[in-house]
């Protein structure tokens, strides 16, 4: 096994399965209805155009096929990141935009990367956790820290395109809403650039300006994938003022864990967020530290509900979905109380990261352009930008304890259908009402589950 090296190749994926959204709309197809499943309410009362064997054609073709952005399997003491880019098949956003044109759906073009967005932009996001009105008026003075390896020459100017794109307020280094440093707040001793860790940094850059536009973003590149210079990485975020701090990498847990812990995670009044993985059930470090608010994956689709969304908790194959499981090493922190398990219990909540539903990613240094990126690297950015939105948290506060304070209410999104593998205790890996495993509580439904009350 190995971790991501400079220009590595990339690991592709095979043709996935329909995805969640392609079936609802397959359904309809095949009842005779003529309507795509991602429409909106009004959208569905409007006639439709495509007819139902013509949409039952194109659902047929709506594999979603992916590659990981970094290695699979790093080695021990490194970890992988946790982004997927969609090269190919029909996502759920594609779906959506041809239903509100009463079109037949496109599909991602050969080479993944596109002329325009492929997948949900900030409009969607935040439509689809309840903070359209939060992210227009809030976040300004916060900053939101992202922690990857290696350096993304392209950064500052792939983040000012999606930003130009979307109608977002500039967030340039001359303006100070941007800064990028290395493990030591160096701004101009880089690490070695890497294409892969590149793709991820642009996923993370923009889903926080998704979701937080009026942020400041804080790029933090540790000079490699190991355990430690992500650690350091994190320390250097917090140094720097970071009151919100997302780390989209993991790897298999081990018996440093609890040393990390104390070393690099530790920091009250600070909301850090890790990726539960993308290799379906199962644990793995840092989100299986105490310290931290791990984030599960969920298949985000539109549909006619008061909401106008819905999710089930993301799964591909039994290799390939969100992360979740019971800590093999870390503690149990006192806030969390569920009886299955005596450690660490991964995840606490959770955010869209099946590719199939997944996010538009502008990205110029492992791609060309406009990508579609799924996996937990997508909900980890997405849920430190939605504690930036809550607020400055409490300075002695662990606020990975705030969901669990709002649990059961509908500030959050509860996730009840799904699963992520085969364990032998259900809610370990199985989605039901109240806590689960791959989703934890659920959902943001605006802030007030991510603030200190």
């Amino acid at each position: 096994m190995r971790t991501s090296t400079p220009n590595s190749p990339h690991i592709s994926g095979r043709w996935r399965r329909i995805g969640t959204a392609a079936v609802a709309t397959a359904a309809l197809a095949f009842a005779g209805l003529g309507t795509a499943a991602h429409a909106s309410a009004d959208t569905a009362a409007t006639s439709h155009k495509v007819s139902a064997k013509a949409i039952a054609a194109q659902v047929a073709k709506a594999h979603v096929r992916y590659e990981r952005a970094c290695a699979a399997t790093p080695k021990k003491g490194y970890a992988a990141c946790n982004a997927l880019r969609v090269t190919g098949g029909t996502t759920a956003f594609m779906e959506k935009q041809a239903a509100l044109k009463g079109s037949t759906p496109k599909t991602v073009s050969p080479n993944a990367s596109s002329a325009s967005p492929t997948g949900y932009g900030p409009s969607d996001l935040q439509s689809a956790y309840g903070l359209t009105d939060a992210a227009s008026a809030n976040g300004s003075g916060e900053t939101v820290a992202i922690v990857d390896a290696y350096d993304d020459p392209n950064a500052a100017a792939d983040l000012a395109t999606y930003r130009s794109y979307y109608g977002l307020p500039s967030c340039t280094t001359s303006n100070g809403c941007f800064k990028k440093v290395s493990q030591t707040g160096s701004t101009t001793s880089l690490p070695t650039a890497d294409s892969g860790w590149a793709g991820e940094e642009s996923l993370d850059l923009d889903m926080v300006s998704a979701v937080c536009p009026n942020c400041n973003i804080l790029l933090v590149e540790a000079k490699s994938a190991s355990d430690a210079n992500l650690g350091t990485a994190v320390n250097e975020a917090v140094k720097l003022g970071a009151k919100f701090v997302s780390n989209s990498y993991g790897g298999a847990e081990s018996s440093a864990d609890t040393s990390y812990d104390s070393s690099y995670y530790n920091h009250p009044g600070v909301a850090i967020t890790a990726s539960a993985g993308d290799s379906a059930y199962g644990a793995e470090y840092p989100a299986a530290s105490q310290y931290v608010t791990a984030v599960g994956g969920t298949a985000l689709s539109a549909d006619s509900s008061s909401r106008g969304w819905s999710e089930s908790v993301w799964s591909t194959s039994s290799t390939e979905g969100t992360g979740s499981g019971c800590s093999a090493n870390d503690p149990k922190p006192s806030w969390q109380t569920d009886s299955g398990c005596s450690t660490r219990m991964i995840a606490d909540v959770s955010a869209v990261a099946d590719p199939a539903t997944g996010v538009s990613v502008y990205d110029t240094y492992q791609a060309s352009g406009w990508n579609t990126y799924g996996g937990t690297s997508a909900s980890s950015p997405i849920i430190a930008s939605v504690y930036a939105l809550a607020g400055t948290p409490g300075s002695s506060d662990y606020p990975a304890q705030y969901p669990y304070n709002a649990a059961g209410t509908s500030a959050l999104n509860d996730v009840t259908s799904g699963s992520n593998g085969t364990c032998d205790t259900d809610y370990f890996c199985t989605a039901g009402s109240g806590y689960d495993g791959p989703t934890g509580w659920g959902t943001p439904e605006g802030t007030s589950a991510f603030s200190a009350g």
